[in-house]
C-alpha cells in the first residue's frame, strides 16, 4: 500500500481532478471527451506511464476495450469509459466484463469520469462479476473516504500486489464468511456465558443459534443494537496471583531441600 506521503499526494491530486473536471462547469461531455479526463486521471492521479503502461483501444477478439493497464507485460485491469453525461448501466457492465473474460483479465473498472465502479471477474461457468467498490468523485464530502478505495488502483499499490490485498479484504468481510464465525462453538459459548451472567438463566446452543439466524436473516438498524460491555480480565490481579503461586512453589522447594539436607 501507499506510504503516508503518497496517500497525501493522492488526495491532493484527486482534489485537483475534481476541481478541473467535476466542478459543474462541464455538464455535457461525449465519450471521447471523457477519455481525456481518464487520461489525466491515469497519468496524474494514479501515476501510470503513458504509452508504456496505458494501452488504449486494446483489441479483444475483433473489438476494442478503451484501456488496459499493463506493467512489464502483466495486464492488471481494463477500463471501459462511458460519456460523462450518461449514467453507468448493466449493459455497460456486461460489455466490460465480457472484455475481461475474453482476455483473461481479472479486474475491470467501469467509469464515466465521475462514477468509478470496480469489479472482480469470477471465472466460473457462467462468468460472474463481483462489485468491489462504487464511488462518486463529485461528492466532495466523501473525497477522503473515496481516496482509500482509489489507492488500490494506484500504480505503486498495484505493483505491490494491492489488488490481491483488496480481494482478500473483500472476501474476508463477506457476510457469508463472517456468519460462519458466529456459529463457532467459541462464540456461542461466549454468548451463553455472558447471557447467563446478565439474565441469570440457562441457554441452549439451539436457542443461541436461532437468535443468530434472526440476526443474519433480518437487517437490524444500528440504532436498535444494544451495546454490551464485556468485563476485561484484571491482568494485574492475575500477575499478582502468579507471583503468589511462584513464591509458594519456591518455598515448598526450599523446604524439601532443607529436609533432604537434614536427612543426609
Amino acid at each position: 500500500m501507499l506510504s503516508k506521503s503518497k496517500k497525501l499526494k493522492l488526495l491532493i491530486s484527486l482534489k485537483t481532478y475534481v476541481k478541473k473536471f467535476l466542478n459543474n462547469k462541464i455538464t455535457e461531455l461525449d465519450e471521447s471527451g471523457t477519455r481525456l479526463m481518464i487520461n489525466d486521471f491515469l497519468l496524474n492521479t494514479l501515476g501510470y506511464l503513458p504509452i508504456e503502461e496505458i494501452k488504449t483501444e486494446y483489441m479483444i477478439r475483433g473489438t476494442y476495450a478503451d484501456y488496459v493497464i499493463q506493467i512489464k507485460g502483466v495486464r492488471h485491469f481494463l477500463i471501459e469509459v462511458k460519456a460523462l453525461s450518461i449514467q453507468l448501466s448493466e449493459n455497460h457492465l456486461r460489455q466490460a466484463i465480457n472484455y475481461g473474460a475474453n482476455e483473461g483479465i481479472d479486474w475491470v473498472l467501469l467509469t464515466n469520469g465521475r462514477n468509478f465502479d470496480f469489479y472482480k471477474v469470477i471465472f466460473n461457468k457462467p462468468i460472474e462479476a463481483k462489485k468491489i467498490f462504487s464511488i462518486d468523485l463529485s461528492n466532495s464530502a466523501k473525497l477522503k473516504e473515496n481516496a482509500e478505495f482509489i489507492e488500490f488502483l494506484h500504480r505503486d499499490s498495484v505493483l505491490h500486489k494491492g489488488l490481491d490485498l483488496l480481494w482478500n479484504k473483500t472476501e474476508a468481510l463477506n457476510p457469508e464468511y463472517i456468519a460462519g464465525y458466529l456459529y463457532d462453538s467459541t462464540i456461542t459459548n461466549f454468548i451463553k456465558r455472558n447471557l447467563k451472567k446478565k439474565f441469570k438463566a440457562q441457554f441452549t446452543d439451539e436457542e443461541i443459534c436461532n437468535s443468530i439466524n434472526k440476526i443474519i436473516a433480518n437487517e437490524i438498524s444500528l440504532e436498535k443494537i444494544k451495546t454490551v460491555k464485556i468485563h476485561k480480565v484484571n491482568k494485574k490481579k492475575i500477575d499478582d496471583n502468579k507471583i503468589t503461586l511462584n513464591n509458594a512453589v519456591n518455598t515448598n522447594k526450599n523446604t524439601e531441600i532443607q529436609e533432604n539436607n537434614q536427612n543426609c
